[in-house]
C-alpha cells in the first residue's frame, strides 16, 4: 500500500470515529441534565401546590425543579410553546388552549380533576348558570384557566357583560367580595381540601349543583361531570346535605417534546406519587392517566403506562437507565458498523500488504506455465526466461514488508528458486 493510500485510510477511520462520537454525544449529553424548569400557576394556587410536591419528590432523585409562578394555564401554554423559552414543563387546564402541531408540546399525563365551584348568596337555590343573569359575578383572573372556562360557560348560558357584571379577580378577593356582599356569585377552582375551598365550603354561602351538567359536558368535551358526595365537607354537620353535581376540568402535565426521555420518566414517577392516591372524586390509581387528546401524548408516557418505568431504573441512575433501555436501540446500528470495522481493518490491512506479493506471484506463475508448455525452447527463450526470473527475484528483494510478513517474502523467494532451478535444468543439455 502506498503512503498516500495509507494516509487516506487513516483519515477515513478518524472521520468515521469522529462522526460516531458526535452522534453519541448528541444522544448522551442531555441525559446529564439535572434541572427541570416548570411554569406553575399563581402563588398559593392549585398548580403551585402540585409543583411544590413534585419538587420534593424529584429532589430525592437528585433533580432540581425550578418553579416559576404564572397567571395560570394560558400563560403556561404561551411559555411552553415558545421554542426559545427556558421552560421545560408546566400545568395546563383542559379546554383553555387551542394546540397546534407547531407548538411541539406533548402531554406527559393527566394528573387531576379541577372541580369548578360556583358559590352564591341568596335564599333561592340556583341550579343553572342562566340563573346568574343580571347578577354581579367574580370570574377569576385574566389569563387563568378558570377565567376562560367561566366566560365560556356563562356565554353559553347567555350571561354576558351586556346583561350582567363580570368582575375579574383572584380567589381570595372573590371570597372577600362574596362575604362582604359586593358580588352575588363567584367561580372558583381547586381541590376541596384547599384553604380557600375549605373557607367557602364551611361558610354560609350556597354551592351550585349543576342540573344541566350532562348537556354542558356534551357542549364542552374538555369538562367532566363529577359528584361531590353528601357529608364530604363535614360528616358531623352533614355538609353538604345532598350530593352536589359539579363540572371539572382536568390538569394536564405538558412538556416540550425536546425534554429528555429520562426526565419524562422521573416526572411520571413524581406524578404517580403526588396524584395516585384516593380523593373526593376518584378511587386510588385513577390519576395519573392518559385520557386526553388535546396534545399529542409522549411516547415515553405510553410506554410507562403500558409496562411501567424502565426496569434498569430500579438499579441505575435515571439517566443511565433510560439511555440503555431506549437509546441503545439507536446506537446498535452504529455499534454494529464500528464492530464490523474493527474486525475488518486487520483483514483489509493484511490483504493490502499481501497484494504487494501477488503481482510477482502472478508473473512467476505465467513464467512457470510458459516453461511447461514449451516443449523445445530455443536458446533465446531460455535466455529471456533467465532474465525474467532474475528480474522477479530482484523486485521481490526490494519489497518492504512489516516484520510480521517477512516469511511471506521468503516463501515468494522459495518459489522463485524452484522456477530458477527448472530453467537451469533446461540449459544442461546445451
Amino acid at each position: 500500500m502506498t503512503r498516500a493510500r495509507k494516509s487516506l485510510l487513516v483519515v477515513g477511520i478518524i472521520l468515521l470515529l469522529a462522526l460516531l462520537g458526535w452522534i453519541l454525544a448528541l444522544i448522551i449529553a442531555p441525559a446529564f441534565q439535572n434541572t427541570i424548569v416548570m411554569t406553575a400557576g399563581v402563588d398559593n394556587g392549585i398548580y403551585r401546590g402540585f409543583a411544590d410536591k413534585y419538587a420534593a419528590v424529584l429532589k430525592r432523585q437528585g433533580i432540581n425543579l425550578e418553579i416559576h409562578s404564572s397567571s395560570g394555564a394560558v400563560e403556561n401554554y404561551e411559555r411552553l410553546k415558545d421554542p426559545g423559552s427556558k421552560y421545560d414543563v408546566g400545568f395546563i387546564q383542559s379546554g383553555t388552549t387551542h394546540p397546534q402541531p407547531s407548538d411541539h408540546l406533548e402531554t406527559i399525563a393527566v394528573v387531576s380533576y379541577e372541580p369548578i365551584w360556583v358559590f352564591y348568596r341568596g335564599s333561592t337555590d340556583l341550579t343553572r348558570l342562566a340563573d346568574l343573569r343580571g347578577k354581579t359575578i367574580a370570574v377569576g383572573v385574566p389569563g387563568s384557566g378558570l377565567n376562560n372556562v367561566a366566560m365560556a360557560l356563562l356565554s353559553f348560558s347567555d350571561v354576558t357583560r351586556e346583561n350582567s357584571t363580570l368582575l375579574e379577580m383572584d380567589a381570595v378577593r372573590s371570597y372577600d367580595a362574596l362575604a362582604s356582599k359586593k358580588v352575588d356569585a363567584g367561580f372558583f377552582i381547586g381541590r376541596p381540601d384547599a384553604v380557600i375551598q375549605q373557607k367557602l365550603l364551611n361558610s354560609d354561602l350556597k354551592l351550585m349543583s349543576f342540573s344541566q351538567a350532562d348537556a354542558l359536558v356534551q357542549k364542552f368535551p374538555s369538562l367532566s361531570k363529577i359528584i361531590y358526595p353528601r357529608g364530604s365537607t363535614s360528616i358531623v354537620k352533614d355538609l353538604p346535605r345532598t350530593d352536589v353535581t359539579l363540572l371539572a376540568a382536568t390538569a394536564l402535565l405538558v412538556a416540550k417534546d425536546a425534554l429528555h426521555p429520562a426526565m419524562v420518566y422521573v416526572l411520571l414517577e413524581a406524578a404517580k406519587q403526588v396524584h395516585g392516591g384516593e380523593d373526593y372524586f376518584t378511587p386510588i390509581g385513577a390519576f395519573p392517566n392518559l385520557k386526553t387528546d388535546e396534545f399529542p401524548v409522549s411516547g415515553e408516557s405510553e410506554r410507562y403506562f403500558k409496562s411501567g418505568q424502565p426496569f434498569l431504573l430500579h438499579y441505575l441512575p435515571f439517566w443511565l437507565a433510560s439511555f440503555i433501555e431506549r437509546r441503545l436501540l439507536i446506537l446498535l446500528p452504529f455499534m454494529a458498523v464500528l464492530f464490523g470495522l474493527i474486525q475488518a481493518l486487520p483483514r483489509f490491512y493484511e490483504a493490502q500488504v499481501k497484494k504487494r506479493l501477488v503481482v510477482w506471484y502472478r508473473d512467476l506463475k505465467a513464467l512457470d506455465d510458459e516453461l511447461w508448455t514449451t516443449r523445445s525452447p530455443t536458446s533465446e527463450q531460455i535466455a529471456r526466461w533467465r532474465d525474467e526470473i532474475e528480474y522477479i527475484d530482484a523486485q521481490a528483494s526490494r519489497i518492504r514488508m512489516p516484520r510480521k510478513y517477512i516469511q511471506d517474502v521468503y516463501l515468494l523467494k522459495q518459489a522463485i528458486g524452484v522456477v530458477r532451478a527448472r530453467i537451469g535444468k533446461l540449459t544442461e543439455p546445451l
